[in-house]
């Protein structure tokens, strides 16, 4: 299974200003895999470390630090040398020895020919409760499920993403039905990588969603097991109140939907603790359109998606029947699932800031706008081949951005103020 992460991983081992790497991400989506691959690919060895549950490696980092003392107790451990040339040290779950952190930060000043690589399910959370080390230390990767571009390359279609990356759209129009039926599929299955490859090898969408359900249950499970007791019924009922959310005509998350009388106050810390497992996605309100977005965040108002279109579909119930009916699929929900897969699709692209916008009386209402650093681009969300964008063209007048896109099922059009961007083309947006 390809992933694009692994040429960032490339990258970060040929540079010179190389840190340890901390990958973020949420539980399952191939954290561990992207490790050990990237050692098979880049590395004449890898030296692979579960900090869970390891007695003796919370032994080892319990004393003092020093890293030649950690290095010969981790060749120890390994029982082979570790050269600091040819061999990748993955740290995983990491987070389960918080010292273990906190070495990064000295590996980094006092040893840095060792490559080292870390992950852990809830690193987010080990990280925001200010795990002893500094910031500046170490580079972080996020890892994201499988994009639809990954998905696609994962069916055997490369071809298909080369000719999206062309941006040869006379000849993507030819192939639309292609693209199509894969984001049918992409919808139900989504792009946890273990659903992805059993989809790809079986072709079994009950064994797909047996997949997913289990994936489900163990957040559920970690939910209790790793949270505060006093906010875990809050959690539990935040998480299962995001599908009414995004069923909504419009997604603004609403308190009220979660119990009657719910306020902001009570449920901060489970939105952050759900955050920062990675397990969803919070895209702010912004009131304007100045570079940068982040200067125009209405913190107050925000849609909160989930970390994968695939788990939605399957806490919504979405039928495997529906996909015989493509258009039935697409308007789902009033939109929630196209809208969820256009999220996850932007939160893939790096360095792109994701919000939403509304004017202050309401009335107008673009899904998503996007800072890309030297540009803000508007972007309005259409489930069908619905062609009407009276919102953008408010937006469009106010603000006058060099190019706003709609993104729909229809094909690929440029107008001379907007774009038609097809759904299945979405993480071109940076270079329409």
């Amino acid at each position: 299974m390809y992933r694009i992460a692994i040429e960032k991983l490339l990258k970060w081992k040929e540079s010179k200003r190389r840190k340890p790497l901390i990958i973020e991400g949420a539980r399952q989506v191939g954290k561990t895999w992207l490790m050990k691959e990237f050692g098979r690919q880049a590395y004449v060895d890898t030296v692979y470390i579960n900090f869970d549950a390891n007695a003796r490696m919370a032994e080892l980092f319990a004393s003092d630090l020093d890293t030649e003392r950690l290095i010969m107790g981790l060749e120890l451990y390994a029982g082979r040398k570790i050269d600091p040339d040819n061999t990748l040290l993955i740290f995983d779950e990491v987070q389960e020895v918080p010292r273990a952190l906190t070495s990064l930060k000295y590996f980094y000043e006092n040893a840095s020919q060792y490559h080292i690589v870390c992950a852990g399910s809830l690193l987010g959370i080990a990280l925001h409760e200010g795990t002893s080390f500094p910031v500046g230390k170490v580079d972080f990767l996020k890892l994201y499920p499988l994009s639809y571009r990954e998905f696609l390359m994962a069916a055997g279609k490369e071809r298909f993403v080369k000719l999206l990356d062309k941006q040869d759209f006379g000849m993507v129009t030819s192939f639309r039905q292609i693209y199509i039926e894969a984001l049918k599929y992409y919808y139900f299955v989504g792009g946890m990588p273990e659903a992805v490859q059993s989809f790809v090898e079986n072709k079994d969408f009950n064994e797909v969603r047996d997949i997913q359900k289990r994936i489900l249950a163990a957040y559920e499970q970690d939910f209790s097991k790793h949270a505060p007791n006093e906010i875990v019924p809050k959690i539990r009922m935040l998480w299962n109140s995001i599908p009414s959310q995004l069923a909504k005509e419009n997604k603004k998350f609403i308190y009220g939907l979660i119990r009657e009388g719910a306020r902001a106050k009570e449920y901060e810390t489970a939105i952050m603790w759900l955050s920062d497992c990675g397990l969803v996605h919070k895209v702010v309100r912004v009131n304007a359109a100045g570079i940068p977005l982040k200067a125009y965040e209405d913190m107050r108002a925000f849609k909160l998606f989930v970390v994968d279109v695939g788990l939605l579909s399957c806490m919504t119930g979405l039928h495997q029947s529906t996909l015989i009916d493509g258009k039935a699929l697409f308007v789902e929900f009033k939109g929630a699932l196209t809208e969820q897969y256009v999220c996850q699709q932007l939160k893939t692209i790096e360095d792109l800031g994701v919000y939403y916008y509304t004017n202050d009386r309401g009335s107008c209402e673009v899904d998503f706008v996007v800072d890309t650093g030297e540009q803000i681009i508007p972007v309005e969300v259409k489930a069908e081949v619905n062609l009407k964008a009276k919102s953008l063209k408010t937006y469009q007048e106010k603000f006058n951005p060099e190019v706003s896109v709609r993104t729909t099922m229809a094909d690929y059009k440029k107008e001379t103020w907007l774009v038609n961007l097809p759904l299945y083309a979405i993480e071109q947006i940076t270079k329409v």
